[in-house]
């Protein structure tokens, strides 16, 4: 397959399971008579320093899970934990657990990166509580042995390449099956958060608080309708909605992309005499569709020495255009190059931020456990495929859906709809997906210029959580909110400082960054697929 450049993004089976998990008992009073987890809860971590380069108080450890909760005497999975305590006795709550995204993003490095972003009165209450999710980083990682090519797949639905489609879905599915068997149905969303609850027990902890972000809403959210009686204080940022996992989750990429394609050409229009790309909404779309014409002609080199057809710049303005300046200056460089001119692409403020360092490495488990090159990509059609049922199986479903979709969304509607290897999936749906249906209390946060989980998908979730609370930042561009000194990051303070959820929803107004800061992003390493130049996250 011809390698595409991307325009870089300046910133992503029911059983006696269901009964026996949620009956855990403590660890301190569980014994292998009254519980056949027992074994695994009255585990003690042996604690380590997680990096010689890292501080003392960043400790890791790795604890067993059963591979299948049913058959607890079963196989086994290494699940690798760490932690930062809290160096305030007298005013610590408890543990917050947190996940950064995916699926298919490692969470141990997540206490070290939030320990410079959280506020002291959140450090205060809570010992910080990172972990792999099962088949992720150092957590028995699972790979599907897929070749960078195999790894590509925003494919744009075109009759005479579906064929090659179905045979590139086919094949990443079979390569799993054959490398990872009967382990596959077992790498879900629903077994991760009885992961959750094993750390919570093994912690000696009889309630957790959560901070999830993006697929970790989701995670949450699947805790909280299992395990209600152990939730303390969620914090679900960025949100899935559980009514769309998980075909629709890629599907609403498209259908989030409209609006703010329609927003972009209205403030590129205000704004024509700096980028000159038309005096009204109307013109500057002509301007993208004619560049997208012409690059379907004539593939555009701006300079990077990869030229871009017009599928190119349609999938990558599906993320961009959210940022209405940067999708701007991206047109507008496009347009010149395309017109033979050189071009200095403008600064943005993103890469006038200083990039922060790489976290400490996972330590002694790292030099045990060699992580596959192509583990974010076989996690994470693990998780989307064996999580739910909902998977189409005929290619034709896939074919007719692309083509209407690419009518109904026109920037990435073909993309989202084309055919993926769920559609082949031999453990699909190993368990019913998990309906969300409670009243337990969170606070949700959801920018309302969201890429990766658009302003619908928090709103989701908002309805099925009705002890929810939802902070919408008007205004707001990115993926992934807390700590990026956002007009939300007070109201989730004082929630997880005090437990307080605010009375009502609330919505605030973004305010543009200062010279030098993130405009909106999110600073945590929320997982970028691999083999997808320019693409933040998934979920």
């Amino acid at each position: 397959m011809r390698s595409r450049r991307r325009i870089a993004v300046p910133f992503l089976a029911a059983s006696a399971v269901a009964t026996l998990v949620p009956a855990l008992a403590p660890a301190s009073t569980a014994t292998a008579a009254e519980n056949p987890l027992a074994r695994y809860l009255q585990q003690k971590p042996s604690w380590h320093r997680c990096d010689k380069s890292g501080p003392a108080s960043y400790q890791c450890a790795t604890i067993k899970v059963p591979l299948d909760y049913s058959r607890p005497d079963g196989k086994k999975l290494d699940l690798a934990i760490s932690r930062m305590k809290t160096s305030t006795k007298k005013e610590r709550r408890g543990v917050l657990l947190i996940n950064p995204g995916g699926p298919g993003g490692t969470g141990v490095e997540m206490p070290f990166v939030l320990s410079g972003e959280l506020p002291k009165s959140v450090q205060a209450k809570y010992d910080l509580i990172g972990f792999d999710p099962r088949g992720v980083g150092q957590s028995s990682p699972v790979s599907c042995g897929l070749k960078t090519a195999e790894m590509d797949w925003q494919r744009p639905y075109k009759a005479g390449t579906f064929a090659k489609d179905v045979k590139w879905a086919k094949t990443v599915a079979d390569k799993c099956d054959a490398k990872q068997g009967d382990r596959l149905r077992h790498i879900t969303t629903r077994n991760t958060a009885r992961d959750m609850d094993v750390i919570r027990a093994v912690l000696g902890e009889k309630k957790i608080s959560y901070l999830g972000y993006s697929y970790g809403t989701y995670l949450g959210a699947v805790y909280t309708q299992m395990f209600p009686k152990r939730s303390d204080r969620f914090v679900l940022d960025s949100s899935v909605d559980p009514a769309r996992v998980w075909r629709g989750m890629i599907q609403v990429w498209a259908e989030g992309a409209e609006p703010a394609f329609a927003n972009w050409t209205k403030w590129t229009a205000k704004r024509d005499s700096t980028f000159k790309l038309g005096k009204t909404p109307a013109a500057v779309s002509k301007t993208f569709w004619d560049l997208v014409a012409r690059a379907d002609r004539k593939p555009i080199d701006d300079g990077s020495g990869v030229p871009m057809n017009g599928d190119d710049i349609r999938m990558s303005m599906r993320q961009i255009v959210f940022n209405a300046e940067n999708a701007a200056n991206t047109v507008k460089d496009l347009k010149a190059a395309a017109e033979g001119k050189k071009t200095t692409p403008a600064p943005t403020r993103e890469s006038r931020t200083p990039e922060r360092p790489a976290p400490p490495a996972f330590g002694t488990a790292a030099a045990k456990v060699k992580v596959p090159s192509d583990n974010a990509d076989a996690s994470f059609w693990s998780v989307v495929c064996a999580d739910t049922r909902a998977w189409p199986t005929d290619p034709e479903q896939y074919r007719r859906d692309a083509v209407a979709d690419r009518k109904k969304y026109p920037l990435y509607g073909d993309f989202a709809s084309n055919i993926k290897p769920c559609a082949f999936w031999k453990q699909q749906g190993a368990e019913p997906a998990t309906k969300i249906d409670n009243k337990v209390g969170a606070l949700l946060l959801q920018n309302e210029w969201d890429s990766q989980t658009p302003l619908t998908s928090g709103q989701g979730l908002h309805r099925v959580m009705k002890g929810s609370k939802m902070v919408t930042v008007a205004g707001g561009i990115g993926h992934g909110i807390y700590g990026t000194k956002s007009c939300a990051d007070k109201t989730a303070t004082a929630y997880l400082a005090t437990g307080k959820l605010p009375a009502k929803d609330i919505t605030c107004k973004a305010t543009p960054p200062a010279e030098g800061e993130r405009s909106g992003e999110s600073p945590l390493p929320i997982p970028a697929p691999r083999g997808v130049p320019g693409m933040v996250s998934r979920f």
